[in-house]
């Protein structure tokens, strides 16, 4: 997935208002005098003004409420701009300590409360967080520009930055100050006072319409659930998936009904399953018309009003449009790089997913069916397909997939063999769900590495998605060690019953785990660069690599076991996943091409060119890019993506594909190494997972590989190499 990218040091203010992740510092919290009354803004009784004690200061979430998150991050903002004025006024010449660090060891406070509190929002949110988060978002994003728009601050960084090659600094250092002139440079330091008077007011109705995008796209997801009346509707289902909607319909207190909720893709899991064709068209329409059929949560004007100002900002900023902005700070670098990219894989994935509906609609005639293949039929025709090709089933997988073997006997096996990590899981650390797992990781030479949190399960109050992050960064600055989570969103099962996986979501934990393991590993001085704090579209990387052990004999021998018997999974069936895999990878790209050539679309426009209507606007992008196959609708349509409207992926979602390009090169790399071996976990570790931010992100991966990255193992991995078949997506 999008994974939630926490940005280190002040910068994170910078990527996350757009990503709604705000998080920056502050080093003392005010200290209450002795006579104040008590009241949450005192650290006795607010957990959020201090430290946490305990181990790797993991957050207190038994002492958290709600009421303490305010109070919190208004000091932590006071606090900020407290320690930034003498940074900014000193009368002293600048030197990369009294400034450059100095802004680095600013915002602890902030910083600490804004990843607490937006982590929280994105996995257990309530109608009081998305309140808080309403409020703060302009009031942060004003805060962030009082920072970066401050010109003597600027002058002191430029002051710096225009002699950096007579200061001696070592490579982590320089690196650090070029990233932060860029940043303030971006964030429209050089601009004209009146010039950035304009930006703040952008910045601020920004940051209030991806707050409202999210929450409505969460809150229509909720909404949209299908009720079904009648169990013979439900034919073809198995019996925990009709244990699911059974227990979805008590959750939502509509007993004796059925109740199907939605995920956040386009696709619904149990389109595949459903033999009642108008109940799988009354699905994927639920699915397909969220948030753009009018409605308290239709999304439509926000969408428009939101590409128009980062249309502004982006002129104002001295770019043609976001998508330029946004790219020249990724590796792709420029629009016409991602242009070609997704245009060169347009056409043959198109091309692939009509020969793959053409096998369908065979069945759909030798059935008598009399109807063409719509979108709402291609998961149970292309299941269909998949028995008759291969001669197995999706269902046939679950019950070698449970949870707890795949998670124990799997992702950290694979960790263990690769890296030397071994794992013990601790109930005395608070979490803020019963079925929240806390596990401390130990490094190879046993000493203590990082606390991982795995939060597994789906529910109304969690945003949809898997995703990393971090609750506490590495930094030798701080001497801080890593606290980091993956959230996934599996159903769950009724009490008693197995937690049962899918092949999708047993290749999504092992994804998130990759982010984790970059988290983890992080061995870098300054919390700017720690972890995922890496450009978009190579976040993706890493975590895309770690996908590979899955699939690994070795790591899969050993979790992929019958949660009755315990039988390792058939060679027989092993044959069959593996000769399967590049199969319905023709609709996998272009339902993720779609969607990545409309967050382009709308982001590549100028001011002048925002359209009025924007289901229209949708439609003939599609058509333009030779996508508009109404079978395969895109994996997100623009009125329930997030990524592109919310979080921080706009004019990035392309990042997946970009990543793919690496990964599926490093694959090649590791497989041609010999594969599970500590060598090349210790090589991959050294040269790149702990490496953070903290060197251009290209150079790192060609150090790995030792040269530039060939396209050819990913057209080879998507079947896009030559005619049949097409590749999949990763945790898009």
């Amino acid at each position: 997935m999008h994974h939630s990218l926490p940005v280190a040091g002040l910068l994170r203010i910078l990527a996350i208002l757009s990503a709604m992740q705000i998080t920056s510092v502050s080093l003392n919290a005010e200290k209450p005098s002795a006579k104040s009354s008590p009241s949450p803004r005192t650290a006795g009784d607010n957990p959020l003004l201090v430290e946490s004690t305990l181990p790797y200061h993991a957050p207190p979430f038994d002492k958290i409420k709600d009421e303490h998150f305010v109070p919190a991050i208004e000091a932590g903002m006071r606090e900020e701009l407290k320690e930034i004025d003498p940074i900014a006024n000193s009368s002293d010449k600048p030197t990369f300590d009294n400034t450059i660090v100095a802004l680095e060891r600013s915002g602890r406070l902030l910083d600490r409360t804004q990843r607490t509190f937006s982590n929280l929002n994105a996995c257990d949110t309530n109608p009081t967080r998305q309140k808080i988060e309403k409020e703060m978002a302009p009031k942060l994003s004003a805060h962030r520009d009082e920072i970066f728009l401050n010109a003597k601050l600027f002058a002191r960084v430029q002051e710096l930055y225009d002699k950096r090659d007579k200061l001696g600094l070592d490579p982590e250092s320089a690196y650090l100050l070029e990233r932060y002139y860029k940043d303030f440079v971006r964030a429209g330091a050089k601009l004209s006072d009146a010039d950035k008077e304009k930006l703040k007011k952008i910045n601020a109705e920004l940051a209030t319409l991806q707050t409202q995008f999210e929450q409505n796209v969460l809150k229509e997801r909720n909404a949209a659930s299908v009720v079904v009346d009648r169990k013979e509707q439900l034919a073809g289902l198995t019996n925990d998936q009709l244990a699911g909607v059974t227990a979805a319909a008590k959750a939502e207190h509509k007993e004796g009904k059925f109740v199907i909720q939605l995920q956040n893709t386009t696709g619904q899991p149990l389109l595949g399953s459903l033999q009642d064709r108008p109940l799988r068209e009354r699905i994927l329409q639920a699915s397909l018309s969220r948030n753009s059929k009018g409605g308290e949560f239709d999304t439509l004007d926000t969408v428009l009003r939101t590409a128009q100002l980062r249309a502004e900002k982006a002129k104002l900023l001295g770019y043609a449009n976001w998508a330029a902005y946004q790219l020249e700070d990724q590796t792709a670098h420029d629009v016409p790089t991602v242009n070609k990219l997704l245009a060169d894989l347009a056409p043959p994935a198109v091309a692939n997913a009509r020969r793959e509906a053409a096998d369908m609609e065979k069945i759909v005639d030798q059935e008598k069916g009399g109807f063409q293949i719509a979108a709402c039929d291609w998961d149970f025709y292309s299941e269909k397909v998949r028995k008759a090709k291969y001669a197995f089933d999706e269902s046939e997988l679950r019950p070698y997939y449970e949870l707890n073997h795949v998670i124990i006997d799997g992702v950290f096996y694979a960790a263990g063999k690769l890296y030397g990590l071994t794992f013990k899981e601790r109930h005395d650390l608070p979490v803020y769900q019963p079925d929240v797992r806390v596990f401390e990781v130990y490094d190879r030479d046993g000493k203590p590495l990082a606390i991982f949190i795995g939060d597994y399960y789906a529910r109304p109050s969690k945003r949809g998605g898997a995703w990393m992050n971090a609750y506490v960064q590495q930094s030798d600055l701080f001497g801080t060690k890593p606290v980091v989570a993956n959230h996934l969103n599996i159903p769950k099962p009724p009490p008693g019953e197995p937690t049962l996986l899918t092949q999708d979501e047993v290749r999504t934990a092992f994804h998130e785990f990759g982010h984790a393991l970059h988290g983890m590993f992080s061995n870098v001085k300054y919390p700017r660069f720690s972890g995922t704090s890496v450009p978009r579209d190579f976040v993706e990387y890493p975590s895309q690599v770690n996908e590979m052990w899955a699939r690994w004999p070795d790591v899969l021998k050993n979790y992929a076991k019958h949660y009755k018997t315990g039988e390792p999974m058939p060679q027989a069936l092993l044959d069959k996943v593996e000769a399967a895999e590049k199969f319905n990878q023709g609709f996998k790209t272009t339902e993720y091409l779609s969607a990545s050539l409309l967050d382009q679309t709308w982001h590549q426009l100028n001011p002048s060119e925002i359209p009025k209507d924007a289901i229209a606007f949708e439609a003939d992008a599609l058509r333009k890019a030779g996508v508009d196959f109404p079978p395969v609708p895109p994996r997100y349509r623009s009125f329930y993506f997030s990524h592109a409207f919310a979080a921080g992926y706009s004019a990035g979602y392309y990042s997946y594909l970009w990543s793919e390009v690496l990964d599926a090169d490093t694959v090649e790399w590791i497989k041609q190494h010999g594969g599970l071996k500590r060598e090349n976990g210790d090589r991959f570790r050294a040269m790149l997972l702990s490496r953070g931010g903290s060197a251009d992100a290209l150079g790192l991966f060609k150090n790995f590989v030792g040269r530039d990255p060939y396209i050819e193992p990913l057209l080879k991995r998507r079947g896009l190499d030559r005619a049949p078949g097409s590749g999949a997506t990763k945790g898009e």
